[in-house]
């Protein structure tokens, strides 16, 4: 009874200068809400990387050529054979100008690809088929276009047998890619994809600087890297400075890494306003017993003890801590979701949450606690003359 008769003393006297309570909490709706906000943003931002690395597949590499000597598209059924190697997905990139009739998209990524390379990046199909290995073998000016290309140019009709020119030169559609949406700074519903034979009439090369290698299963990953490495130190004279091989695996352990960094360095910063608003609480809890000296006094003098005067002022301190943490999470988690509603990568998190709750209970207990041993050491004679 004493402890509930305590808190809703805690709440009367809150509630008696309302004006300075909500300033005093507001350092502590600021901070709590800025930590949930700002780590929520990085945690849903690196999700979102993370989740259009692992949809390749953790057995997918990447491989960059940078040599003197190129690698030539007659090569790659050579590199398909290596150890470790399921598929080769070789492919070329070039923007250029895609229109139909009237109609332009202006500059759109071009991509030049074989047979395998949906197959690879897990692209599916709404209408027509892919690139086949009688484009490749014909250079067909044929080509598979995103969604939105798609939409732009026919609206929501199958574009399977129109053209499109590309480059000045009429190309059939002879696929649309169902939305994919943006991956790797890639808009796959925004591009087009030739057979990589065609492509060098767009490139004005038939050099390949960049490949798609599927491993045989996860556990054949090093040896597909290591293969193809030596394939390409052997066969293009070059140097490990010359190649550039990434594995999903390798780019998602970054990626944790930078999210860790994240988190730490935005949840620091928000912190601040926290101890800021930690210091509040002390100078208000301080105000509050220079206030009611008196009635400390009175207290004292009724037979209160040490510990009645010390807990009644520390709960007042975590009621207001409290308060504002209540708030600052229900305004955090606001927040949060209106910034995902503006195109912002939000994620929840429960263990934020909890840990800005936790926090402020420690910023009542931390920042209370000297205000509160102030007033329980009052002299109750003394406290009882002033005015």
């Amino acid at each position: 009874m004493l402890f509930v008769r305590t808190i809703k003393l805690a709440f009367k006297n809150i509630r008696s200068s309302k004006l300075r309570s909500a300033l005093t909490m507001l350092g502590l709706i600021i901070g709590i809400s800025s930590v949930i906000v700002l780590v929520g943003i990085g945690t849903g931002s690196t999700q979102n990387v993370t989740s259009q690395v692992s949809s390749l597949g953790t057995n997918v590499l990447t491989v960059r050529i940078n040599t003197e000597d190129k690698l030539k598209y007659d090569r790659v059924g050579d590199i398909n054979k290596l150890s470790g190697v399921e598929s080769v997905a070789p492919y070329t990139s070039v923007n250029g100008n895609v229109s139909s009739g009237t109609t332009t998209a202006g500059m759109v990524s071009v991509l030049g690809v074989d047979e395998n390379y949906l197959g690879i990046r897990s692209y599916k199909l709404s209408y027509g088929r892919g690139i086949s290995f009688i484009d490749l073998d014909n250079k067909n000016k044929v080509c598979v276009i995103g969604s939105e290309l798609s939409q732009t140019f026919f609206g929501y009709s199958s574009p399977v047998g129109k053209t499109i020119k590309i480059a000045g030169d009429n190309y059939t559609v002879i696929g649309e890619l169902e939305s994919q949406g943006s991956s790797m700074g890639t808009n796959a519903d925004n591009m087009v994809l030739m057979p990589i034979t065609t492509s060098k009439y767009i490139t004005g090369t038939d050099d390949i600087t960049s490949l798609y290698i599927k491993a045989a299963d996860e556990n054949n990953v090093s040896l597909a890297q290591l293969s193809i490495e030596n394939y390409l130190k052997s066969n293009l004279n070059a140097s490990s400075d010359d190649i550039e091989v990434s594995t999903q695996q390798s780019m998602l352990d970054s990626l944790s890494s930078i999210q860790n960094t994240l988190t730490l360095l935005l949840g620091g910063i928000a912190s601040i306003s926290l101890i800021v608003g930690g210091i509040g609480v002390m100078n208000v809890m301080l105000v509050s017993v220079t206030e009611r000296t008196k009635e400390i006094g009175i207290r004292k003098s009724l037979g209160a003890t040490k510990g009645n005067i010390l807990i009644q002022f520390l709960i007042e301190a975590l009621v207001l801590s409290l308060l504002g943490g209540f708030i600052g999470i229900a305004a955090g988690l606001g927040l949060g979701k209106s910034a995902g509603l503006l195109g912002f990568n939000f994620a929840y998190s429960f263990n934020v949450v909890g840990i800005s709750f936790g926090f402020a209970v420690l910023v009542g207990l931390i920042f209370g606690i000297f205000p509160a041993y102030r007033a329980s050491r009052l002299n109750p004679i003394i406290a009882l003359r002033q005015d």
